[in-house]
């Protein structure tokens, strides 16, 4: 048999599709509407009515605008419900530009670290090429955001907030990409001309300095003290004078961030359930805090989802959101498209699979706040977003449990509603985590977004 497209081959095809009356009409509709609108499934908003058996009040949405900063407002978020409710203070919102600051800067010598480590590596190495390829951005993870704020802490957003290049970072990327290129391979070369680790790391110093002045320049230079001054809802006047970002933290959300852990649910055969894993230069505090999953069944995660709504805690998660949604009317929903039905084609593919493949990877993190439980079993969850308050409800998103199981990857969970088993298999594999290939999937929400 031929391995060329012939011209019988093509007619075959093209006899057969003018043969069905189905092609005809599925042709005429995906023209002129497109395919997600010709497909779409309206039961799904019948299916998704936003009203949940369970949910945490969480207020007013956050707006990350032309940024990928999504897993730094879910991050902030959980820890603002928590100040709005103890403090009483409506419709709070902590700084995401000062953790954005420190993300970067940190970022930046993150960078130059991996580049010196590598300098005996060739530019064509795959991993080299990777750092290259993006040397900081917008996306991090969970435990990134804990090491900013343990080392830094973090401060109202009245105090510091946001510039055109936060809400639209484009430029600053651009900007800082470049000079991180230019300095990493001048570190590289000094590393290869036998330059000692002190006259390497006194030239490292002299570039972050350029790189806290563009920050300073586009973002602002962060504060170390300040007054916060607020009127609680009964409308009682508050002043807390001269606080530092540390103090802020340990006196208004006062949590320790050592109890929360991420959790995963990658059913690929690279990565066994009840283990540990790290994904290689991913992170950006130098010395601090490692990125660390814990893999768990679906089933699994999503109990551990549910005792912490139940006990009044929101749970930070990261997904692909670009897969199956609605982006206006706030739907997450493997049904919420019948592609199947318009193309006549299965297009069904495994968790693993899809990750397996490229075809899916965690590019999104937002708050689960609320979920319906029928007969004990989750159908639908609420989802608090960070795109402002025009998609959705309000902001608000609806998944139904099937998206969840299908694209659902990460879950950060406080350790005391973990079993005895799994707090031991976290702590026991934190100490030597398997690493995972930098461009691993279970790193992408750093990547992508």
């Amino acid at each position: 048999m031929s391995k060329e497209i012939t011209n019988d081959l093509i007619n075959d095809f093209e006899n057969d599709f003018n043969s069905s009356k189905a092609n005809k009409i599925a042709a005429r509709a995906a023209q002129e509407n497109g395919i997600f609108k010709a497909s779409q499934n309206l039961q799904t908003k019948i299916d998704l009515d936003p009203t949940f058996s369970i949910e945490i009040d969480t207020g007013k949405v956050a707006n990350q605008k032309q940024s990928g900063r999504c897993w730094m407002f879910s991050a902030l978020n959980t820890m603002r419900h928590s100040i709005q409710k103890n403090f009483k203070i409506k419709d709070f919102e902590l700084s995401q530009n000062y953790t954005n600051f420190w993300d970067k800067f940190e970022k930046s010598n993150w960078f130059f670290e991996n580049v010196i480590a590598t300098a005996d590596k060739d530019l064509g190495d795959r991993k080299v090429a990777f750092l290259f390829a993006t040397p900081q951005q917008d996306g991090g993870q969970w435990d990134m955001l804990c090491g900013i704020i343990e080392k830094y802490g973090i401060v109202p957003k009245k105090v510091y907030p946001e510039t055109a290049n936060a809400t639209n970072s484009s430029a600053l990327n651009d900007t800082l990409n470049t000079l991180l290129r230019k300095d990493g391979l001048e570190l590289r070369k000094m590393v290869q001309a036998g330059k000692s680790e002190a006259e390497v790391q006194e030239r490292k110093n002299e570039m972050l300095r350029e790189v806290y002045r563009i920050l300073a320049i586009s973002l602002g230079v962060p504060p170390k003290q300040f007054d916060f001054e607020y009127k609680d809802d009964d409308g009682n006047y508050h002043r807390d004078a001269d606080l530092s970002p540390q103090d802020f933290f340990k006196k208004y959300v006062n949590w320790d961030l050592s109890e929360y852990i991420s959790t995963i649910n990658a059913p690929t055969k690279d990565k066994p359930f009840h283990k540990v894993f790290s994904v290689e230069y991913l992170g950006n505090v130098e010395g601090g805090r490692q990125v660390r999953h814990l893999n768990l069944p679906v089933d699994e995660m999503k109990d551990l989802i549910i005792k912490q709504l139940k006990n009044g805690e929101v749970v930070w998660f990261g997904s692909n959101v670009v897969k199956d949604s609605e982006r206006q009317a706030g739907l997450l929903d493997t049904e919420l498209y019948k592609r199947d039905d318009l193309f006549d084609v299965n297009f069904d593919m495994s968790k693993a699979d899809m990750l397996d493949s490229g075809e899916s990877m965690m590019d999104h993190a937002m708050v689960i706040t609320g979920v319906d439980l029928v007969d004990g079993k989750p159908t639908k969850w609420k989802i608090e977003n960070s795109w402002g308050e025009k998609p959705g409800f309000k902001g608000y998103f609806v998944m139904s449990d099937n998206w969840f199981d299908k694209f659902v990857y990460q879950a950060v969970i406080n350790k005391k509603y973990l079993s005895d088993d799994l707090k031991k298999a976290f702590d026991e594999g934190s100490k030597a985590p398997i690493q995972l290939l930098p461009w691993d999937p279970m790193g992408a929400l750093a990547k992508n977004y």
